[in-house]
């Protein structure tokens, strides 16, 4: 029977530490009513017996104290509530922990923002891990060290798991049911629970968040260009004249304050409004294309899937009202 330690640390956000709960003690009952043994040992653990959680509305009792679980298989760290940096604070005892039982064979999962408390414990480091997209920028901050894949709704490296943000996470819960039993059940769990097995991306949901937290003023002054003249042909050269800085140097100085290369941060302010514009006006695909600044249909056509995974047709006929059937 594979043991489940689901982590209730202070901040936790409260459907990131029942919802998994919920998820493997169904698959229990779907063992049993098959007339077969359960798979699963299904215990909250935390630092007390009961955890306040989400302003002391809700209490969580632990099955278990953390010093009391000497040996588990599969550990969840749930998203995080409020600020990270003091959610991270206040369960800085729970690394340590988290670390021992990786290193006896543990795999540990982290839900959402619950990537910050993972990334704490330095297991991540030169490893792939996602997130929420509305933490990317923080995460790149705090964890330089680890490789954001923030489009990716799962990563899998070395026995540790990452989820995309908010409810993305029900998709990890069904791939590791998959993995710890079968295919037939995780398609069982997926219609129980209303959940579009196999979803891998999480780009159609992202919205670009611009890294402006930094001190570089000359990458702002050429990052408020952009956002003010996405319409128009804007080339590196151009900017970096116009901060009055060398062509490499700018581009080194942008992707380090922004994470994005030039190109990429034009591409991505451009494809937003596009987004914006399919969402709310009726305007087919070349008029939004030009729009914002794109003279080439097929261009403009591949990088839109490439940031939102869908293509302009498919993510105006998702998000505009007026093509909802």
């Amino acid at each position: 029977m594979k043991h489940i330690s689901i982590l209730v640390p202070e901040s936790a956000v409260l459907a990131a530490v029942d919802d998994p709960r919920h998820m493997f003690t169904m698959v229990n009952n779907f063992m049993r009513d098959a007339g077969k043994q359960p798979l699963f040992k299904v215990e909250l653990v935390g630092m007390t017996r009961e955890v306040k959680l989400h302003d002391d509305r809700f209490t969580v009792h632990a099955d278990r104290l953390l010093k009391e679980v000497k040996q588990t298989d599969l550990i969840f760290i749930p998203a995080l509530a409020g600020k990270i940096e003091l959610a991270l604070e206040k369960n800085k005892d729970m690394i340590p922990w988290i670390i021992k039982q990786h290193e006896n064979g543990a795999e540990v999962v982290s839900l959402c923002v619950g990537a910050f408390m993972l990334a704490s414990t330095g297991l991540l480091n030169g490893k792939k891990c996602s997130t929420h997209w509305r933490s990317s920028n923080a995460f790149r901050q705090m964890f330089p060290e680890v490789n954001l894949v923030d489009d990716r709704i799962i990563t899998e490296e070395d026995g540790l798991y990452s989820s995309g943000g908010a409810n993305s996470y029900w998709n990890l819960l069904l791939y590791l049911v998959e993995k710890y039993t079968d295919r037939a059940t995780a398609i069982l769990a997926a219609k129980i629970f209303a959940i579009e097995i196999d979803r891998n991306s999480q780009s159609p949901f992202m919205m670009f968040n611009a890294q402006v937290k930094h001190n570089d003023e000359p990458v702002k002054k050429a990052q408020e260009f952009i956002e003010k003249n996405f319409e128009e042909k804007i080339t590196v050269a151009q900017l970096a004249s116009m901060v009055s800085i060398g062509r490499r140097n700018f581009e080194r100085r942008f992707k380090k304050a922004t994470s994005n290369t030039v190109v990429e941060y034009m591409q991505r302010v451009k494809i937003e409004a596009a987004k914006k514009n399919f969402e709310t006006s009726r305007k087919n695909v070349n008029e939004v294309m030009y729009d914002v600044g794109y003279s080439d249909i097929k261009a403009f056509r591949t990088i839109f899937r490439k940031v939102t995974g869908l293509s302009p047709v498919e993510y105006r006929n998702k998000y505009n009202k007026a093509y909802i059937a």
